[in-house]
């Protein structure tokens, strides 16, 4: 029965072998993550409606006014806890299911990786000696034991694979064939809205695997793309991912508060799901570079969480439930930030921000997704930002103009 459920079917040679009972394992929890975060999602918000919120105004007069509250209101509730403690399992069984065979094939997946740096296609600069912030390795972000950095061997990929094999159950189809659904819908978003916009140089901040760093390649062949990671593990699978593609990237071990980059030599800095991982002391500075190595003309964009002021109570305590329970510790903080302040306090000029929407591609498919990207959608919606179906991706950013 659980063959159903929807587990993505990696698109490159690094896919790992998996027998029958690990097929089964994956497509079980695959099924799990969708309930809990689609049917028991739903539900909690009923929950809330139904009793957190009017025992909440009874107590109060008034109902919860910030996520803070709304998750006061709901945290002794039985349906709460059930729901929590079901996500927190299902995140935790993701790891279970994907290392065992990790293990097993990283010989395998090591002489495929060295194999495929023979072809020459893009390039790997790794920094000896690199100090991983703290950020990453004093924590196991999102609960994936030894984060994004541990290395096990000699070249090791391990943490690369480990992050792409759980997502790709963890996702259950959500993020496409190629797990790049947000990468994709973006920068066709830009083609789109700006086709006179054609930009040489692109710099995805944070790239983990590259998963969304290629779909800029594919949408501006003709630009030379850059990724960068503090992850020596993450980046080695990201090079010899890309490679099996044929996707010429070139990836970086560098910190994003200090880009080793000349001033003004990008027209796009990119970045997704990165930012809610940086401590709030380092992210005026990450903006700051991304500002100094954009060229007059450039875009800086990145696709994060709506910005807690913009949602209700309620839907703003639902997306930092991971900044409480899934090992996310700057994830609030980075939320409550005002999106245009911090913009325009690294250079950006306040009448340069934007912010949208993006509708998944692949959810909709070409002409839908088309025919759908000229409305304004709504930021507050409950597909923004959620594994849910239909999902949606919220970007902010600016242009740099010339002084």
């Amino acid at each position: 029965m659980w063959e159903d459920h929807a587990v993505t079917e990696l698109q490159h040679e690094l896919k790992i072998p998996l027998r029958r009972d690990e097929k089964a394992r994956a497509a079980f929890v695959s099924g799990l993550r969708r309930y809990v975060l689609n049917d028991l999602a739903t539900g909690l918000r009923r929950s809330y409606v139904c009793s957190a919120e009017p025992a909440w105004r009874a107590r109060h007069g008034h109902a919860p006014g910030t996520g803070a509250e709304a998750h006061e209101a709901l945290q002794d509730s039985e349906y709460f806890r059930f729901y929590s403690c079901l996500r927190v399992t299902s995140q935790d069984l993701l790891y279970q299911t994907v290392r065992p065979a990790i293990e097993r094939e990283q010989p395998q997946l090591l002489a495929k990786a060295r194999r495929l740096a023979g072809t020459r296609c893009g390039s790997l600069t790794l920094q000896p000696g690199f100090a991983v912030p703290r950020s990453v390795s004093a924590f196991d972000i999102h609960l994936m034991p030894g984060s994004y950095d541990t290395e096990y061997c000699a070249d090791d990929l391990t943490m690369g694979a480990v992050y792409e094999n759980r997502l790709a159950i963890s996702t259950f189809g959500l993020f496409g064939p190629n797990l790049d659904d947000i990468g994709q819908s973006i920068a066709r978003f830009v083609r789109a809205r700006y086709p006179a916009f054609a930009p040489r140089r692109i710099l995805d901040l944070g790239c983990t695997v590259g998963h969304n760093t290629g779909s800029w390649k594919d949408t501006y062949p003709d630009a030379e793309v850059h990724g960068i990671d503090v992850a020596a593990p993450c980046l080695r699978y990201a090079l010899a991912r890309a490679q099996s593609q044929q996707r010429e990237i070139h990836f970086h071990q560098m910190n994003a508060e200090a880009l080793d980059f000349p001033d003004a030599s990008f027209d796009v800095v990119f970045s997704s799901m990165f930012l809610h991982e940086v401590p709030p002391k380092g992210l005026p500075q990450v903006f700051s570079e991304a500002h100094r190595v954009l060229r007059p003309g450039g875009l800086m964009l990145h696709m994060e969480l709506p910005p807690a002021a913009q949602l209700s109570a309620y839907d703003s305590f639902y997306l930092d439930w991971d900044g409480h329970y899934n090992n996310e510790p700057f994830y609030r903080a980075f939320r409550a930030q005002d999106p245009i302040e911090v913009v325009s306090s690294a250079g950006f000029r306040p009448e340069d921000y934007l912010q949208f929407v993006v509708p998944s591609h692949s959810a909709l498919g070409e002409r839908r997704w088309r025919e759908s990207i000229d409305a304004e959608l709504d930021v507050g919606s409950d597909k923004t930002g959620r594994l849910a179906d239909g999902i949606r991706w919220f970007c902010f950013g600016a242009w740099k103009r010339a002084r």
